[in-house]
């Protein structure tokens, strides 16, 4: 048996490890496992209940922001910019979604990749800033509103600098490995 076999075979009885393991520990400490269960599915619905408000606020920002013509006007902008980075502008609205809406950036790297090609410079830029930024403005919206934070401080700041570095980062590290 090959070194691959091996982890291909450890990597399907992982989850089903971890998750007998977990029931028999819980049994040993005489959890009641099936009540636990649905008192935190209940609470999750709660939960999911109570981001709807917040997943509709950002759902029509993003259709606003797209539809109203404010990307190409950033393109257009930024496009100065973009140069001294070695980034093309096609990567442009994936830069800017990245951090609203992963579904949003997804859809943008995979017309990216339809177009370009995966093994394409500008295909590897996409997939490896889909990778190395988070959607910042999506989880301050929605976790930290579902959990009544109002006062978000330094993180908007934070989180937009790691997504800045994490874009730039990511063209960069692609134009020396992959050019």
């Amino acid at each position: 048996m090959d070194i691959y076999s091996l982890v291909n075979a450890i990597t399907l009885w992982v989850v089903p490890g971890l998750i007998l393991f977990a029931l028999l520990y819980a049994s040993y400490r005489r959890v009641k496992v099936f009540d636990t269960f649905v008192e935190g599915a209940k609470e999750g619905f709660n939960m999911s209940i109570r981001l709807i408000p917040f997943l509709v606020g950002m759902i029509v920002a993003i259709g606003l922001f797209r539809e109203s013509g404010a990307m190409e006007l950033l393109s257009r902008l930024f496009i100065p910019i973009l140069n001294i980075i070695g980034m093309p502008p096609d990567l442009l609205p994936l830069a800017v979604m990245r951090p609203v809406s992963g579904s949003s950036a997804l859809a943008i790297t995979t017309e990216i990749m339809n177009t370009y090609g995966p093994d394409s410079l500008i295909g590897r830029m996409a997939a490896t800033m889909q990778g190395s930024t988070d959607t910042t403005l999506f989880v301050l919206t929605v976790y930290f509103g579902a959990v009544g934070i109002k006062k978000t401080r330094y993180a908007l700041n934070v989180g937009l600098l790691a997504d800045a570095a994490g874009l730039i980062t990511a063209v960069l590290v692609c134009r020396v490995v992959f050019s």
